[in-house]
């Protein structure tokens, strides 16, 4: 039963991977530290991390990707989770 269980997570775990190797990853850090900001703001807004919180962003970047501005559940979830690692 532990094996059914572990197989059905890592086959889950696989199912929500982002399918585009160039889709930016999730940063969990909501307000950027003083140092950071030049970079991101010289970043273009398609290249920026997603982030907790920044919905404008967020949605710019799901429409270039993936061409629908509605949040994916594997979105809540990976945002909930860099939120709680705060990296």
């Amino acid at each position: 039963m532990l094996r059914v269980f572990g197989l059905s997570l890592l086959l889950f775990a696989l199912v929500t991977m982002n399918v585009s190797a160039q889709e930016p990853g999730w940063w969990g850090v909501v307000i950027a530290p003083e140092a950071m900001r030049p970079q991101i703001q010289s970043t273009p807004i398609t290249q920026r991390p997603y982030r907790p919180f920044h919905f404008y962003g967020n949605t710019v970047r799901r429409q270039y990707y993936r061409g629908t501005i509605i949040p994916a559940p594997r979105d809540v979830i990976r945002g909930g989770g860099a939120l709680l690692r705060g990296r």
